[in-house]
């Protein structure tokens, strides 16, 4: 049998590393409670992502929801509602829905996956309360065309940006200077990882003061609970985490451009190692995610879309016969889960197609390049 490859394997730093980076607990006492690792980790943070003001908290989803809550405008009496995608995680839908409002789904773009702004716009109403638009994959929403759309119906964009940690247009403006605010999710599987742990970047600093005190009980200084908060703070061990692998960030996005560039070249038949012959791309019925102009990506993940008479689903199928474990990410779209199945959309094809046959191929930086090959000549295999 031989040795399985996941899906994906978390980003670790060396051992005596975090546990140097540890012992400062030891000698302070702070586990938690915005202590002097969580402050030193929000600060590299706010320099490294180019944006003023960063909030760190537990879990990207604590983090996706206190922004809704605090920045969307909720009225009492009235249905509330507000735009996003059914192309993502579970948490996307599942904060909106969580901060008492109604989520509305529009259609995608057929390129990047994201969400189409024109199929926003079009469903824009007076209950619309915000926009959620979601980065799917590294790849950057039209935040253009989204910022637009705000100043003209004066309501704020929210991005989830948990694919997006890194991602900078050429220029160098990072993912988290977009819209009121921008969510990034630092959980294990995810190229920076805190152990678990999420952020909102926002431009004001008194949003960013309120969210603050928001995933602390909603207290000030004095004590008192300006808002009903919850507890959603980060832990020095979560921070240290996260010191230690900021210092290798570069080096991970690099091994996983490599990675992302070896599957290329075989699925599109350029690689010396195989026949050109075999390179699948298009030929066969698959779809690459193509290169994103005008952005400086962080290779988050390697989607294929197929669209031959061969499934998703068996395709997955076969490859786990073989020890290679993929992900139909994301299937199934969030507006098709029984939770969600009577809440209002409009036409969303794009979103279903997609959908129904992406699979997410191997991708971690220590993937060994002998085990990107046995998984592209596994699904060679198995197309032709």
């Amino acid at each position: 049998m031989k040795k399985p490859i996941q899906v994906t394997r978390p980003s670790l730093p060396p051992f005596e590393e975090y546990a140097e980076e540890i012992k400062k607990i030891w000698e302070n006492y702070r586990l938690t409670n915005f202590g002097p690792l969580e402050e030193e980790l929000r600060a590299a943070l706010e320099e490294f992502l180019g944006v003023e003001n960063i909030v760190l908290f537990t879990n990207g989803h604590q983090a996706l929801e206190a922004a809704i809550k605090l920045i969307a405008e909720r009225r009492e009496g009235e249905e509330n509602e507000i735009i996003t995608t059914p192309f993502t995680f579970a948490s996307t839908t599942h904060a909106i829905a969580g901060s008492g409002f109604r989520p509305v789904f529009a259609d995608i773009d057929p390129v990047t996956y994201t969400l189409d702004p024109q199929k926003v716009e079009a469903l824009i109403g007076p209950k619309t309360r915000a926009i959620v638009p979601v980065h799917v994959y590294g790849m950057l929403c039209d935040t253009a065309a989204f910022e637009n759309i705000s100043r003209k119906y004066n309501i704020p964009v929210i991005y989830d940006a948990a694919h997006a940690f890194g991602v900078r247009t050429a220029e160098g403006k990072g993912a988290g200077t977009a819209g009121a605010a921008s969510m990034f999710s630092f959980h294990a599987t995810k190229a920076f990882n805190t152990v678990e742990g999420g952020a909102v970047a926002v431009k004001d600093k008194k949003t960013a003061e309120k969210l603050r005190k928001f995933c602390n009980f909603g207290l000030g200084d004095g004590g008192d609970a300006e808002m009903t908060g919850t507890n959603a703070k980060m832990t020095e061990f979560a921070a240290a985490m996260g010191i230690c692998n900021l210092r290798h960030i570069g080096e991970v996005i690099k091994k996983r451009e490599q990675i992302c560039k070896t599957y290329t070249e075989i699925l599109t038949g350029k690689d010396p190692g195989f026949d050109r012959a075999t390179g699948i791309s298009g030929k066969y019925g698959i779809k690459l995610l193509p290169e994103q102009k005008g952005t400086v990506p962080n290779y988050a993940y390697y989607p294929v879309v197929f669209s031959g008479n061969i499934k998703a689903e068996e395709i997955a199928e076969k490859l786990a016969a073989e020890n290679i474990f993929v992900r139909r990410y994301f299937f199934p779209l969030t507006s098709d889960f029984s939770c969600c199945k009577n809440l209002p959309h409009g036409e969303t094809p794009v979103a279903d197609r997609i959908s129904a046959n992406v699979l997410a191929l191997p991708l971690y930086a220590d993937m060994e390049e002998a085990d990107v090959r046995r998984v592209a000549k596994a699904l060679l295999k198995i197309i032709k």
